[in-house]
């Protein structure tokens, strides 16, 4: 720091002809217009001594830096003034000299206010007779003015701090005085540097070095800090980035190199060598938001409105959203995301081409559609990465017209968009997972006591007790929920093999058995939120919404991979979240934003559901039980142990597939988000393969972790005989079942049988079953009776295929692809 040197008046002095003075020398010397009369001076004087000295400053914007896990990789910032504060001795030596050179060569001298230069500013403008306005504002008062108008809190204030009048400038006197009684020299050097306006965006020193040349402020050269230092008198007007700015920005350097030569910081030689130096002005403004992500390889621009998007909900940051989102555009927060960077460039590649896709089918995307996938962490919910064929930009002009028929003239949302669709919003609820949603049934039968060996005896079509609009092409019986399975599968199927080969006549009378609302109720657990609307109603009232369990309900790939998530982390549900850690403009963690989690679900009962779900992917059971899958390579692929589920919905408008590790969930969804009720089919390849790359490459380099097999308990689990009632009437059978501890119901359907008509043909389940459980009845029509036609939708070869389940006579189970014209056997 350099020495402070006193000049001819003391620091008493200087006071006392700053209040004697300051009614008649500040308004003449800032004000010439103001007649100077002896009654202004003297209220000029008493209204000095009585202005307040306390000055309260609040922190000036800031820019936060938003960063990958790592800590390093820097992703955005996010600002409102371009503007990082650093302390005066991360600033270059030059860079100080040239800047009091510039504004206040007497800086060192006086103390806030520089009797000398009110003087001299007196005599210039009443020589100039008007014609020139000459300030006598300190550096000191400077920094005065602009915190002022940082602090201010009101309109009012704004106008105050800002407004051309001797009251204000008295003001700023007063302030300064007693600022150089509390701060040194080199403190309030530090202040200025980092309030003051340089121009092109850049606010504060060290904005402005990078924003000029790229460069941190202890870095600056002569020539540099010169051309810099000049800039504050009239940052736009001199902007050194613009080709009329910099002739004026360069005239300017010379002044300040003079100045610095008559101060002896420099000597003449020194100054004549900055002035010829050719200067390489970078003037790149600093990307800001997300829209101007920096790691374009990444895609992570959908991460970054996703972070935005759930800071503004969190009560840490301020009252309201306003406040919070204020806070993030200018508390110069430093934000460690949890999104990793290996994870993240994997998602985006698979995002946008599918190469292991066309080693063995030619089967691409449509432009309008949408390769959606989320990545969660298991045990702290933290998002990994979040990617899709997008770019996150509000610039749509390019885009194409929207594929929804009833927003025909409307552009769409490919391949520019900031539209949430990967984490959905009140807007975007989301789009149907299909089979997917089969994970809750059995998670909500294992609650109950059910084992994964728990066997029902599967027909092609299953007449439920759940009821349907009568014209449905789900309906049968009447107004019965009839699903069948697509492959015409049937007999006797258990939850490891009815989940590998995804039965849906196995899973809807499992969710008749425990009950939809206990099947709601684990999905709510696991992070499902039902933001459509008709979806909000059915899940406020469940129990005769027998579509649910095939996923009829609209979610996103966001909370789907963090259900699964949820039980690969035995039964830990976290909310999702983006943060590691988030620290203030302080260094100073912010506390509050740890992983908010709770044990969801019983940690065997979430074993035993993993078990189930390695069928799907072609892993296999920890006791050897799988059968069927329908991702039957990806266990190969991944070279990992995993389990997950495909899933498609109703004549394929959408395909999902989840998979799982105990380190990482990753959930892939293909669909259009223009149109969620596309009439064109979706094809899994992409989408299972972008799920199973994602995973892969992600994972590389960390350890393999294998799943905890599930206890005896709920993997055999303990059955009780159901006693026979063949051929007993309904009455007798009732009585007898319920003697032996069951729950009782009847079958509205009857069956050609043996046994007389009116009389029982069979229970279902039939041998054993969980204690205290429902044993239905199945009624004979007696011998030689045709059992009813089989009507309603088909599946898709998954055993997915579902309608919307919508009460307007929409089937909740519709038509899907036949499995004989299945363009991708080993797929469908």
């Amino acid at each position: 720091m350099r020495k402070r040197e006193h000049g001819l008046l003391p620091n008493a002095a200087s006071l006392l002809l700053c209040g004697l003075l300051a009614g008649l020398v500040v308004a003449a010397a800032a004000f010439p217009a103001v007649a100077m009369s002896g009654l202004a001076a003297k209220a000029g004087a008493d209204t000095f001594e009585n202005l307040p000295t306390d000055l309260s400053v609040l922190p000036s914007p800031q820019i936060s830096y938003i960063y990958a896990s790592d800590g390093k990789t820097l992703l955005a910032m996010m600002y409102d003034e371009n503007r990082r504060d650093v302390k005066i001795d991360d600033v270059a030596q030059v860079m100080q000299d040239a800047i009091v050179a510039a504004e206040d060569n007497r800086f060192y001298e006086h103390h806030g206010v520089d009797p000398k230069g009110v003087a001299r500013a007196f005599v210039a403008n009443q020589n100039a007779g008007g014609q020139t306005e000459q300030g006598a504002s300190t550096l000191t008062m400077q920094y005065v003015r602009q915190a002022i108008s940082y602090s201010a809190q009101t309109p009012q204030e704004v106008v105050d701090a800002t407004d051309k009048t001797p009251t204000r400038k008295l003001k700023e006197m007063k302030y300064a005085i007693d600022l150089e009684k509390k701060l040194s020299k080199k403190d309030i050097l530090e202040r200025y540097l980092n309030i003051a306006a340089f121009g092109h965006g850049a606010y504060g020193i060290y904005a402005a070095s990078h924003v000029y040349f790229d460069k941190d402020p202890k870095d600056l050269t002569l020539p540099e800090a010169a051309l810099v230092a000049g800039l504050v008198k009239a940052p736009g007007t001199n902007d050194p980035a613009t080709a009329t700015g910099l002739p004026a920005a360069l005239d300017r350097q010379k002044y300040v190199l003079k100045q610095m030569v008559s101060m002896k910081y420099i000597d003449q030689a020194a100054a004549d060598a900055a002035a010829k130096e050719k200067l390489t002005i970078v003037g790149k403004r600093t990307p800001e938001g997300c829209e101007s992500i920096q790691r374009p390889e990444l895609g992570a621009g959908f991460y970054c409105d996703y972070l935005r998007r759930w800071w503004i909900d969190q009560k840490v940051f301020g009252e309201d959203q306003y406040q919070r989102a204020n806070r993030l555009r200018a508390g110069g927060y430093t934000v460690v995301t949890s999104l990793d960077v290996q994870t993240q460039a994997a998602a985006f590649k698979y995002a946008q081409d599918q190469p292991y896709v066309d080693k063995y089918q030619q089967v691409r995307m449509g432009q309008s559609n949408a390769l959606m996938l989320a990545a969660v962490q298991p045990g702290t919910g933290r998002v990994t990465a979040l990617a899709t064929n997008r770019v996150f930009s509000n610039d749509e002009s390019q885009n194409g017209p929207n594929t929804n028929p009833d927003k025909k003239g409307q552009k769409g949302n490919y391949p520019r968009t900031t539209v949430p669709i990967i984490t959905g919003d009140t807007d975007i609820p989301g789009y149907q997972a299909g089979s997917a949603f089969k994970m809750f049934t059995a998670v909500a039968a294992l609650e109950a006591g059910y084992p994964l060996a728990y066997t029902i005896q599967t027909e092609k079509q299953y007449v439920s007790n759940f009821p349907i609009e009568a014209k449905s092409p789900a309906a049968c019986n009447g107004p019965h929920y009839c699903p069948k399975n697509s492959g015409g599968q049937s007999g006797p199927y258990n939850m490891w093999t009815g989940f590998g080969s995804s039965i849906n006549t196995f899973f809807v009378p499992l969710e008749e058995r425990v009950g939809v609302d206990h099947v709601v109720d684990v999905a709510k657990r696991m992070g499902i939120q039902f933001n459509a609307s008709l979806d909000a109603q059915h899940a406020a009232n469940p129990k005769t919404w027998g579509a649910f369990t095939l996923g009829v309900s609209a979610t996103t790939p966001l909370q789907l991979s963090n259900a699964y998530a949820t039980l690969a982390a035995d039964g830990l549900y976290c909310e999702p979240t983006p943060i590691l850690e988030v620290k203030d403009i302080n260094g100073k963690k912010v506390d509050g934003l740890d992983p908010k989690c709770k044990q969801n679900i019983d940690p065997e009962v979430a074993r035993a559901a993993v078990d189930m779900a390695r069928c799907p992917v072609g892993d296999q059971s920890a006791t050897g039980k799988c059968a069927g899958a329908t991702a039957g390579y990806a266990r190969n692929f991944v070279k990992r142990p995993i389990a997950g589920k495909t899933g498609t919905t109703d004549s394929e408008k959408s395909a999902t597939f989840t998979v799982m590790t105990k380190q990482l969930a990753v959930s892939a969804f293909l669909t259009d988000p223009d149109w969620p009720e596309t009439n064109k089919d979706m094809k899994h390849p992409p989408v299972n393969y972008a799920a199973l790359g994602t995973l892969r490459d992600g994972l590389e380099g960390q350890p393999v972790v294998n799943f905890t097999p599930p206890t005896k308990d709920k993997s055999q689990g303990k059955l009780v005989d159901i006693p026979s009632v063949k051929c007993l009437s309904v009455d007798q059978a009732r009585s007898k079942i319920k003697s032996a501890g069951f729950t009782v119901s009847v079958s509205s359907q009857q069956v050609a049988s043996q046994c007389p008509p009116g009389t029982v043909d069979r229970t279902d389940p039939a041998g054993s079953t969980v204690k205290n459980s429902t044993v239905q009845l199945i009624v004979s029509k007696g011998p030689g009776a045709q059992a009813p036609p089989y009507q309603g939708g088909n599946g898709n070869g998954h055993g997915n295929g579902n309608g919307n389940g919508r009460p307007n006579g929409v089937a909740p189970f519709g038509n899907g692809t036949d499995p004989n014209n299945c363009p991708i056997p080993w797929i469908c």
